[in-house]
């Protein structure tokens, strides 16, 4: 299936795997490559050495194109632009709006750019810098979201600018790529479903908690970091709701001291990340440091299975997933199910091309 999205960056199917933190590492992105969609690295949970190394491991295992997420609010983020370039990565993504300077330094450099946004302002401001195309992300999405739901960010979105839009959040299937393109978009981006299939890393015991989960199951919650972050519901997730200001402040610099030492950030780096985080939302100390080191609780969960101490953020199409599917399975089949669906809206004397 050929769309704005496959001619842009090169890939046979318009799907999309986001980068998850922890989860979205090499032998993810380069299954999902390998199966003809856009496999995204998660570098946000790296560090510089480590980012390069991930991405030679990736280029090692396939020769599709591929991506790396960035956080473009990252102290060392033009290093890691520099990284992209010099290895030649095909998509540079990013969680938040990169500056027209980075877009700039990256498209010079023939390296196509598709920041994540949640509001239509925010798609119209990265599509007047320059950025190739844009994801758009649902309040139905895992991770930090918006509250606006998918199908209504998503056709105001395609009707703002003129760039390729990918659809994200509420996305498992076959069906969720048909009504995408319907309303415009040019493919999908999953997270929650790449996560459970069986080229994910993350721990057995941890998948086996998403597949059990239902809709209800699946949460918004700002107790992590002040800001709202859908994840699954958990005893854990119950406790940081009810902890005070001084004991979540005793957490939040314990785990910062274990993610400083895991990441090689000195504390200038992250205090200086944990000051971006703030700036502009009215975040406490306690919650900053949390937003800094969001990534330890993170790795309790994706890397330790350690889901008492962690947390599993997660879209809630979570409580509609039933099985572990590889890669090369999860794409066939979702690309099978959307041209029969697309077959089946058009009347037999019209036959779908």
């Amino acid at each position: 299936m050929e769309t704005a999205l496959t001619r842009l960056v090169g890939v046979e199917h318009p799907i999309v795997q986001t980068g998850m933190g922890w989860v979205a590492g090499p032998r993810l992105v380069s299954a999902t490559a390998n199966a003809g969609a856009l496999g995204i690295l998660a570098s946000a949970t790296m560090g510089v050495d480590q980012l390069r190394r991930a991405v030679r491991e990736v280029a090692s295992r396939t020769d599709a194109p591929f991506g790396v997420n960035l956080r473009a609010d990252a102290g060392d983020a033009r290093e890691r632009v520099r990284i992209i370039i010099d290895e030649g990565v095909r998509v540079a993504s990013f969680a938040l709006a990169p500056s027209r300077e980075l877009i700039t330094e990256l498209r010079d450099a023939g390296v196509v750019v598709i920041p994540s946004i949640g509001a239509r302002r925010h798609a119209e401001k990265v599509a007047a810098w320059g950025a190739d195309a844009v994801i758009v992300q649902g309040g139905e999405g895992g991770g930090h979201t918006g509250d606006v739901a998918t199908t209504v960010l998503l056709p105001q979105v395609v009707d703002a600018v003129d760039i390729p839009v990918i659809a994200a959040g509420g996305f498992h299937d076959g069906r969720g790529l048909a009504a995408a393109l319907a309303y415009g978009a040019a493919g999908i981006a999953m997270g929650t479903r790449f996560l459970l299939t069986s080229d994910s890393t993350v721990p057995a015991a941890v998948k086996a908690k998403y597949l059990a989960a239902t809709v209800k199951d699946v949460t918004v919650t700002t107790a992590v970091d002040g800001l709202p972050h859908r994840m699954l519901r958990t005893e854990f997730v119950n406790s940081l709701e009810r902890a005070g200001r001084t004991r979540a402040l005793v957490h939040a610099v314990r785990r910062a001291s274990g993610f400083r030492k895991l990441s090689g950030l000195s504390w200038a780096a992250m205090i200086r990340d944990g000051l971006a985080m703030k700036h502009g939302k009215d975040l406490s100390w306690s919650q900053a440091l949390l937003a800094a080191n969001t990534p330890m609780l993170l790795r309790a969960s994706m890397v330790e299975g350690r889901t008492d101490l962690g947390v599993m953020a997660s879209g809630q199409v979570a409580g509609l997933i039933e099985d572990l599917p590889s890669c090369a399975e999860l794409v066939e089949r979702v690309m099978s199910d959307a041209m029969g669906v697309l077959r089946g809206l058009v009347p037999p004397s019209r036959p779908f091309p």
